[in-house]
């Protein structure tokens, strides 16, 4: 199916209750191509009345759903599994179309994606809980795990399946009910899948997809219901903030996966060839826009000449173009403020002394394009060592001690993700103790599994998402006396 094509056949819709619907008042918004800065297309634009019925819905699905049996959740959401990977070219083109990423990015985020479904479908038939004897011999315990209730996803554009199918999947299987409100510059790949739980048989109102422009309106009222029991949230760590805040009222259940600045160490010790290769994956997965991508390379100074001279290499051999051609390996950033951030941020690191070693200035034309670009002997005042970069720059500064390396991966608000490179498996141990960050890669430039918990400390947030404890965010525990 060509672009257009594909296009024309995507669902523009809101959906609520299982039905779609266009928006209360008629209102729609443009989603952009960021390959050529054309509209797409243009999406329903739900109002804060659309959210409540939304929420209607939701909780008038709660009690059947929760009450469907564990494996009739799970089979439904291995049979979406399936429906996602007989389609997954037609979904990699479509987040290309609308994200920007190089199509052989969209094909990996269409398999990660989906198999959060495939392995929440397994999960849903393991929430267990527990059965004892009271200490005091007067009684037993019995300790049982029930769905928290209806919850709100708000999902961000950088992964536009796989940031909704890590929520999806756990509130499913868990017997929740969910309203997914997508980033508004992403929700084409959102609505699609909606159709796709539609053909599964999933019940009406069980999953709602809201596409807005103005999320703060839309999620408002839904904050202040007392029926929403749950709310989680990727995105960046104001925005997070702010929704803990107005969550707080209601006492909702929260998870937040907030942004990051992970470090990417190398020690003396480390197999250059390898920690070039972690460090292409690290940073130019999704063209760098991705909260776990490696913003800071502190780089032992005994190899830090020949990792800057080879990483380089490497970069320069990205191929910039609309991700749609099946040659690029680098797609543009996702709108034009990214692009100023990014602009900005190099351009900052510049006047505090870095060196331009690779790329550093955007080429213009049509699109939101910004080169891969590596800065040599950044310093400890440039911004981007502090600043979530959100693109595709690797800012290299040096260390010679163990010590001042964990310092200055330490050195930041943000505890996501670190990686570290190096043979000694002692220390490879030990820092990974010392790093304050939810997840640490060990000679990987790549750490999201399925099966492992995805998370953050400090200003990244705090909640799991993935693994048997990402299920866990969605249900509640009830202890029930017995004589």
């Amino acid at each position: 199916m060509n672009p257009a094509e594909l296009i024309r056949a995507v669902p523009t819709k809101l959906w609520i209750g299982g039905t779609a619907v266009d928006a209360e008042n008629g209102a729609t918004f443009p989603v952009y191509d960021p390959a050529t800065g054309d509209v797409l297309t243009e999406v329903a634009d739900a109002s804060p009345a659309d959210a409540v019925k939304a929420l209607d819905a939701a909780a008038a699905a709660q009690a059947d759903w929760a009450a469907t049996s564990a494996r009739e959740r799970g089979e439904l959401l291995r049979s979406v599994f399936d429906k996602i990977t007989t389609r997954a070219e037609t979904f990699a083109q479509l987040m290309t179309l609308e994200m920007g990423k190089a199509l052989p990015e969209s094909r990996a985020e269409v398999t990660y994606g989906a198999e959060f479904f495939r392995w929440f479908a397994e999960e849903a038939v393991r929430t267990e809980g527990r059965y004892q004897a009271a200490p005091a011999g007067n009684g037993r315990i019995l300790v049982t795990k029930q769905p928290v209730g209806p919850c709100l996803a708000i999902t961000p554009w950088n992964f536009p399946l796989a940031m909704g199918t890590r929520k999806i999947g756990p509130a499913l299987a868990a017997g929740c009910t969910m309203i997914v409100k997508p980033a508004s510059e992403t929700p084409l790949t959102m609505l699609a899948l909606a159709e796709l739980f539609v053909e599964a048989g999933l019940p009406p109102g069980v999953l709602s997809v809201l596409p807005t422009s103005h999320s703060s309106a839309v999620t408002e009222p839904l904050l202040d219901d007392p029926r929403l029991r749950k709310l989680t949230f990727t995105g960046s760590t104001g925005v997070g903030r702010l929704l803990v805040e107005k969550s707080a009222k209601g006492l909702l259940r929260t998870s937040m996966e907030l942004g990051g600045n992970a470090p990417f160490v190398v020690f003396d010790d480390a197999d250059v060839d390898a920690a070039v290769d972690g460090a292409m994956l690290a940073k130019l997965r999704n063209g760098g826009e991705a909260c776990t991508a490696a913003n800071r390379f502190h780089v032992a100074n005994a190899v830090r000449e020949e990792f800057t001279t080879k990483l380089t290499e490497r970069m320069a051999a990205s191929k910039m173009g609309p991700g749609i051609d099946p040659e690029t390996t680098l797609g543009p950033l996702i709108n034009r403020d990214q692009l100023a951030t990014v602009t900005e941020l190099v351009d900052d690191a510049v006047k505090a002394g870095a060196t331009v070693v690779l790329g550093g200035e955007a080429p213009g034309g049509p699109g939101w394009f910004y080169p891969a670009t590596v800065l040599a002997d950044v310093p400890a005042s440039a911004r981007i060592l502090r600043e979530e970069v959100f693109g595709p720059v690797a800012a290299i500064t040096g260390f010679d001690t163990e010590e001042e390396a964990v310092a200055a991966a330490n050195d930041t608000e943000f505890g996501l993700a670190a990686y570290i490179y190096t043979r000694d498996l002692d220390r490879a141990l030990r820092v990974s103790d010392a790093l304050e960050t939810g997840m640490v890669g060990v000679n990987r430039g790549v750490i999201s599994d399925t099966a492992a918990p995805f998370g953050g400390v400090k200003a990244s947030g705090f909640g799991r998402e993935g693994g048997s404890e990402g299920i866990a965010e969605y249900l509640e525990t009830k202890y029930i006396a017995l004589t």
